[in-house]
């Protein structure tokens, strides 16, 4: 019998919690479910969260990929946008993607694949309805993960991206295996707030993605934190790193929001004159000083970049 070809299973680069839960629920739907040879990856460190949340559940942190060869098979999982992942991506056999982002268009395959894209909150809200199992059918790890992935993404609800289906697979999953929403969001967040011992260019790099806006590279990155003020105390040390960063990524310009998880706002670091006009022609807000809040903002996906890729 011919040996199984290894399905890598992964998610984008600066993983979060959804990208690097879901490579593990993903992997063992593909392992338990379709007998499939499949192993769970991360692409780089994950946050505390995430840290966090592998600990509680008992679930061992996937290892860091660093490279695929074009002739080994991948399953995608939380993005489809070729700027996130390998840059032979499209040379390797892509078996699926399971994503909740806007159609990236950049990824190419040389044969039939299942993708699945659909506009929920959370990747895992994606991924149960494809599995088609009951949340009291699911091990307790793969349930607490997938609980997991969406109260990060939705930031226990609040975020403009919630479903009522995130919200509803989330109170089923919380039912079955016993734990209260409330209390366990604020455990997470706590965890994601502990992020004074990264230096400045890790929490550049931390939650971002690179975009194209205005006709520029741009790295979007965000830190949510129940405590902002520890990201704002650091500003000068951060502003000055982040010409190395914007060399070494080959990018033009950072953006660096903090969201405050609690009070449901943005900071948006304003290191020179053109990132000051940017905010104020994309927010509508007049700048002064070196920071600016912009109250409500809580998602990149449907607040932040919506805001900063409109015709201005």
């Amino acid at each position: 019998m011919k040996k199984q070809q290894e399905i890598k299973v992964f998610g984008h680069r600066s993983p979060d919690t959804d990208a690097s839960c879901s490579a593990i629920v993903w992997a063992w739907f593909l392992q338990n479910h379709r007998k499939k040879l499949a192993t769970p990856y991360i692409l780089g460190p994950v946050n505390t969260e995430a840290e966090f949340v592998m600990e509680y559940f008992k679930v061992n942190m996937p290892k860091i990929l660093h490279a695929v060869d074009s002739d080994q098979s991948v399953a995608i999982v939380d993005t489809n946008n070729l700027d996130e992942l390998f840059e032979n991506i499209n040379d390797t056999h892509i078996v699926s993607i399971i994503d909740h982002h806007k159609l990236a268009g950049n990824l190419k395959t040389n044969l039939p694949l299942e993708i699945v894209i659909q506009p929920y909150a959370s990747t895992m809200t994606v991924i149960y309805n494809v599995m088609n199992i009951e949340p009291e059918d699911l091990p307790r790890d793969i349930a607490g993960l997938m609980l997991s992935g969406i109260i990060s993404d939705t930031l226990a609800f609040r975020s403009p991206t919630t479903t009522p289906d995130d919200k509803n697979l989330a109170e089923q999953i919380a039912k079955f295996i016993d734990i209260d929403i409330s209390k366990y969001a604020s455990q997470m967040f706590e965890a994601k707030s502990k992020i004074s011992h990264f230096s400045a260019i890790e929490l550049l790099r931390l939650d971002s993605k690179i975009y194209e806006i205005q006709g520029k590279q741009t790295r979007v990155s965000v830190l949510e934190t129940t405590n902002p003020q520890i990201v704002l105390d650091r500003y000068d040390e951060i502003i000055s790193e982040m010409p190395r960063v914007v060399e070494q990524d080959n990018i033009d310009q950072i953006l660096l929001f903090a969201i405050d998880i609690i009070k449901e706002e943005a900071t948006l670091f304003i290191q020179n004159d053109d990132i000051k006009n940017l905010a104020e022609k994309s927010f509508g807000v007049d700048v002064i000083g070196n920071t600016i809040i912009l109250p409500g903002i809580l998602s990149r996906k449907k607040q932040i970049l919506p805001a900063l890729t409109k015709k201005l």
